[in-house]
């Protein structure tokens, strides 16, 4: 799951960590790239040392080069954080965006509520916690099942 407890211990000072599931690791990427590299260079095979060489080279850098800029985007995009931080007196979420920018918010704990709009919210089973007067969405970015499964956690975790 594409969340942990960092501190699980009961009583102490908790923090959960979420963040959006990468599909594509770091070898994958390489070798995908590669390989698509590879492949595109198939069809150069029979025009080797023509002038027609040079009239589709130009198309098939176009090509990976776009492929690469995609999945890069892809991958810059998904690089959130949040962070839930539960002590014995409050409770602080923390969403750190692509962009660097910080989103945050604070609640006496005993305040705190878990809530789930199980169809009412822009993805189904949508999470929300929600205290001082604000509601705010966490692990928007999990799976159905792991939202779910969130909600039981924060439940249970905000209880004790």
């Amino acid at each position: 799951m594409p969340y942990n407890w960092t501190r699980p211990q009961p009583g102490a000072e908790r923090e959960l960590h979420l963040w959006p599931h990468q599909s594509l690791p770091p070898q994958g990427y390489a070798r995908f790239l590669g390989l698509t590299a590879a492949l595109i260079c198939v069809p150069l095979i029979p025009v080797l040392g023509s002038v027609l060489l040079w009239g589709l080279l130009p198309f098939l850098l176009l090509t990976l080069f776009g492929l690469k800029w995609a999945l890069d985007r892809s991958r810059r995009d998904h690089q959130i954080l949040e962070v839930l931080t539960i002590g014995p007196e409050d409770a602080h979420l923390e969403r750190i965006n692509p962009d660097g920018r910080r989103q945050s918010w604070h609640c006496n704990r005993y305040w705190a509520r878990v809530e789930m709009h199980d169809h009412d919210g822009p993805v189904p089973h949508y999470v929300t916690l929600q205290g001082c007067g604000r509601e705010v969405e966490i692990g928007a970015f999990l799976s159905e099942e792991e939202r779910v499964a969130l909600y039981g956690d924060l439940k249970s975790a905000l209880s004790d």
